[in-house]
């Protein structure tokens, strides 16, 4: 069914469940689809003109059909409260510990993603909402030494294969929205809020980043963005590899 349907690469760990979901739904649509056709075609002949030359006014007086509705609605509820549920609740409330995780912010912004990395030290810099502007966007506290290799990037992520990622998603404007197919994640960023998503890629390769949101005219733009999912010693050395300023004062390339 997974060939059939033609679904993107596959590239994280939670995704094999997004796509049991998407294949029980088709599975689901075909079953009502085929019945529904059938028993079109069943009336059209059982009520016939030349079978039932004169109207009953008072139509069906089996319960068939009101069984049949309440199977498809306690189908519909065991994928809701049993599938997509349970796998919305485990990526909300059971964010990994950030000590064992890749911890990124991003900041959306009219038309680019802003990332933000803590370096080789693992410790973000201190930030301040009231010093958020044009030049620093995330509001980067100067000369905080735990920022100091700290580092940010623009439509340019990396992440280690095969351990949890944690992003912390905003935005500088309107509503954007973070969604990479091949991960099977999708958050919104909302300005004024930080709102956490997380994922363990499984795949190694190069994606891009979509926004789901309708952001303005140059909306097109924000698919600029690719992560790079890659293995440990190559995320380490493109880590090592980054630009940092001094005191604290991060790089955008």
């Amino acid at each position: 069914m997974r060939e059939l349907l033609q679904l993107p690469v596959l590239a994280s760990e939670h995704g094999k469940t997004v796509d049991d979901l998407i294949v029980y739904m088709h599975w689901l649509m075909i079953l009502l689809f085929v019945g529904w056709i059938a028993y079109f075609a069943y009336v059209l002949f059982r009520f016939r003109q030349s079978r039932n030359p004169k109207a009953d006014y008072l139509g069906a007086r089996g319960h068939a059909s009101t069984w049949i509705e309440g199977l498809v609605a306690l189908v519909e509820f065991v994928l809701l409260f049993g599938f997509a549920v349970p796998l919305w609740a485990k990526l909300v409330d059971d964010l990994p510990k950030e000590s064992e995780s890749v911890v990124i912010r991003v900041a959306a912004k009219q038309f680019e993603w802003n990332l933000r990395y803590p370096g080789k030290d693992g410790v973000f810099g201190k930030q301040d909402i009231s010093l958020v502007s044009g030049t620093n966007r995330f509001g980067v506290v100067p000369n905080d030494p735990a920022g100091q290799d700290d580092f940010e990037k623009v439509n340019d992520m990396h992440v280690p294969v095969n351990k949890p990622v944690i992003v912390h998603l905003t935005s500088m404007d309107v509503i954007h929205s973070f969604k990479v197919i091949a991960l099977r994640v999708c958050q919104d960023a909302i300005p004024g809020l930080s709102t956490p998503a997380w994922f363990k890629a499984t795949k190694e390769g190069r994606y891009q980043i979509n926004c789901a949101q309708l952001c303005g005219n140059g909306h097109a733009n924000m698919a600029n963005g690719f992560i790079t999912i890659e293995s440990q010693a190559a995320y380490d050395k493109w880590i090592s590899d980054q630009k940092t300023g001094a005191a604290g004062a991060a790089v955008f390339e």
